[in-house]
Formats: C-alpha cells, sequence, structure tokens
C-alpha cells in the first residue's frame, strides 16, 4: 500500500513538473511578441515570473521572493512596484499604450511597424526579469531609490537571465534595436557631468522623459550586450546574494 502511494506521488510530482516546463516552454515561445489577448500576455508573464522565481530559489531557497505579474499599462510601461504591502511586476498591452508614448516608438524606431517591433521586443519581452531584478534587489536591500546602478543591476539581471533561457536571438535583436534607436537620441549628459551622476541625481525627472531615460536604458543594454566578462545568471546572483 504504502510503496502505491509512494510511486502515484513520484507520477504526480513527474507529471506537476512535466506541466510546468511545459508552460515555460510555451510562454516563453510566444513572448517578444506584440500580445493581442490580454489573458495570454498576463499568464505567459506569470509562467516567466514563477521561472525566474525559481532560479533564484535553488540559489538561496530561504529567500521569500512573492511577485505578483499583472496586466497594467500606464505611462509607466513596464514596471516592478512594492509599496503598500504590494509586489508587483505591471504588463503593458500594445492597444493600451497612450497615443503621444505610441508616438515616441514610431519617431525613435523609424516607422509605426518598426516601433511596434521595439514595443515587444523590450515591453513585451526583455525588461520582465528585468523589473525582477528590481523586485530582488528591494526584497534584499530595502527601498529602492531609483539610480543609475539600480537600472544596472537591472539590466545585467535580465540580459543573464535571458542569456540562461537561450535566447540569443531575441537579444541580439534588442541589441541591434536599442544601438540603432539610442544613435538617434540626443545626449542629455550635461558638461561636466557623468551619465552615472547625472541619472542619479535626477533621475525621477528623466524617468519622466522617455528620450533621457531611453538614452540611459539603451546605452546600458549595448553596454551589457558587449561586455564578455559578465557571468553566467547563478553565478552573478550567487555573488550577489552572499
Amino acid at each position: 500500500m504504502h510503496l502505491h502511494k509512494l510511486a502515484f506521488m513520484k507520477i504526480s510530482i513527474l507529471i506537476l513538473v512535466f506541466a510546468l516546463s511545459f508552460q515555460l516552454a510555451s510562454a516563453q515561445n510566444q513572448w517578444f511578441k506584440l500580445y493581442e489577448d490580454s489573458a495570454s500576455l498576463v499568464n505567459d508573464g506569470k509562467a516567466i515570473t514563477a521561472a525566474f522565481t525559481k532560479d533564484i530559489q535553488k540559489i538561496k531557497p530561504t529567500l521569500t521572493f512573492n511577485i505578483n505579474t499583472r496586466l497594467n499599462t500606464t505611462p509607466y510601461l513596464i514596471f516592478y512596484w512594492g509599496e503598500n504591502g504590494e509586489r508587483t511586476a505591471n504588463l503593458p498591452k500594445w492597444d493600451q499604450v497612450i497615443e503621444p508614448q505610441k508616438q515616441f516608438f514610431y519617431q525613435v524606431a523609424g516607422s509605426e511597424a518598426a516601433g511596434k517591433d521595439m514595443f515587444r521586443l523590450f515591453f513585451n519581452g526583455f525588461y520582465l526579469p528585468h523589473e525582477l531584478g528590481h523586485a530582488l534587489e528591494h526584497i534584499t536591500k530595502g527601498n529602492l531609490k531609483g539610480s543609475y546602478q539600480e537600472e544596472y543591476f537591472a539590466n545585467t539581471v535580465g540580459m543573464l537571465w535571458w542569456k540562461k533561457q537561450g535566447k540569443s536571438k531575441e537579444l541580439k535583436d534588442c541589441y541591434e534595436f536599442a544601438k540603432k534607436v539610442w544613435a538617434k537620441l540626443p545626449n542629455p549628459i550635461p558638461a561636466g557631468s557623468t551619465i552615472e551622476e547625472f541619472f542619479t541625481a535626477n533621475y525621477q525627472k528623466a524617468s519622466e522623459d522617455p528620450f533621457v531615460y531611453g538614452y540611459m536604458q539603451f546605452k546600458q543594454f549595448i553596454q551589457l550586450y558587449e561586455d564578455k566578462s559578465l557571468p553566467d545568471f547563478d553565478t552573478y546572483i550567487k555573488l550577489y546574494l552572499k
């Protein structure tokens, strides 16, 4: 009787593992696309968040990392929220984005089609584990103040996690887009200041201007993509959590 129960439990666990693996594979195959269906966007986002969470908890099982991923299109587009008892990763949907922001995408990307490509690659693509990186820093270090270094950490986490998932093609597509867009953006850094100093001192104001904020974000993405000295995701997180 006990052997039958044990066998049943093992089979049940294997089925659950297979189901979760299938869900993640399906989500990742659909991700980096322009979502038309809200439920699919949220379900895929939740699957990716669950996979990220599993990777973090493998490294540090005692860490409580519980982030709710939801659809919440605002002018911030994709963002982590960790106040008032909430810990959420907020996803945007293209048809809910306000028109001025759509025009920004069209302008810097070069066309309407390219603007939509830019949105799917970054905001329905790369930036979800970036936001989960913010969540990780918030949970482990306390309140986030908004700084160049916080963004650099989140971008590093996002870059390394997607590499771990084998998304080299998608990252290369993001890289080519980032280079093209960044070259068009005016340099907002005043003479005598560094990019780190400027964005840390003016983070809130900079984050409200897509041209200024985009300059920093795409610059960081380019630097990280080209940095061949970065460790793998697990090594990086282990060092961070020491």
